[in-house]
């Protein structure tokens, strides 16, 4: 399952590339405010469900822009452009996205950068890799010393107040604050050690499922802003290596509001 995880995402990174010098002239509509779709990212999530209802065809599918797709206790989870607002603009930061869950669970994880030609995969309990070699999440543990992950919830305005709050609060304690626009990448430089922790409000399960199970099979903690594991229902995410996470726990906690928990 892995393999076919793999084969799908190359297959989805060389179509995306192959379509990387012809922006202009791709058809692009606007999903909601800030949140655009091409007709590459719905190319290449075709060419992922065929890969995979080729191999597996009474599998169920959950996808970004095609939605869910019913099928037995295995569901692949599926964001074929993660960063397509960074592609659109020609920023060399977007990713492929591709996890498998049976029963609820995570099973196997891919994200691929097809401009780098990075491969990050990941097994429940198998370990995460890059490229086949085996990765770990960063030994960081001062706040001080970290470079930190992080999303603007542009989806969600109503959280922007508590965000920024979170945003002040973190800066000065930190060597730097990184907004890249993939959390699907963040997440794999979080899991080899790229990023030291990363937090983010209003996620999807499909931007973060794969990336979740590199970060976790690399050593990491990844909670909700409750310290409980309900991300996916919530989709705001805290994650680190066990002290790192409670740095950042600690720092985010006082402005986590209500709505947020």
């Amino acid at each position: 399952m892995l393999n076919i995880a793999i084969r799908a995402a190359r297959n989805a990174g060389d179509l995306i590339q192959r379509s990387a010098d012809n922006i202009g002239q791709l058809t692009i509509n606007q999903k909601t405010k800030n949140d655009f779709v091409s007709e590459v990212d719905r190319t290449a999530e075709q060419e992922i469900i065929q890969v995979i209802k080729y191999a597996y065809p009474d599998h169920g599918i959950l996808a970004e822009e095609s939605g869910e797709h019913k099928g037995n206790d295995y569901t692949w989870i599926i964001d074929p452009l993660d960063g397509t607002t960074n592609f659109l603009h020609g920023y060399p930061q977007y990713a492929v996205s591709i996890a498998l869950k049976h029963k609820g669970k995570t099973e196997v994880g891919v994200v691929y950068d097809p401009l780098r030609d990075e491969l990050f995969t990941a097994e429940k309990g198998g370990g995460a890799t890059l490229n086949n070699r085996r990765i770990r999440v960063s030994n960081q543990t001062n706040l001080n010393s970290a470079l930190i992950g992080t999303g603007f919830p542009f989806k969600y305005p109503q959280h922007l107040d508590a965000y920024l709050s979170m945003f002040k609060e973190l800066t000065p304690q930190t060597a730097g604050i990184r907004r890249a626009g993939s959390a699907a990448l963040d997440l794999a430089y979080l899991a080899m050690g790229r990023l030291d922790g990363f937090w983010e409000i209003g996620l999807k399960e499909w931007d973060f499922a794969a990336g979740i199970l590199l970060v976790q099979e690399a050593g990491g903690v990844v909670t909700d802003f409750s310290f409980d594991d309900k991300f996916v229902q919530s989709g705001n995410i805290i994650t680190g290596n066990p002290k790192m996470h409670q740095a950042l726990y600690q720092s985010i906690e006082p402005f986590v509001t209500e709505k947020l928990k």
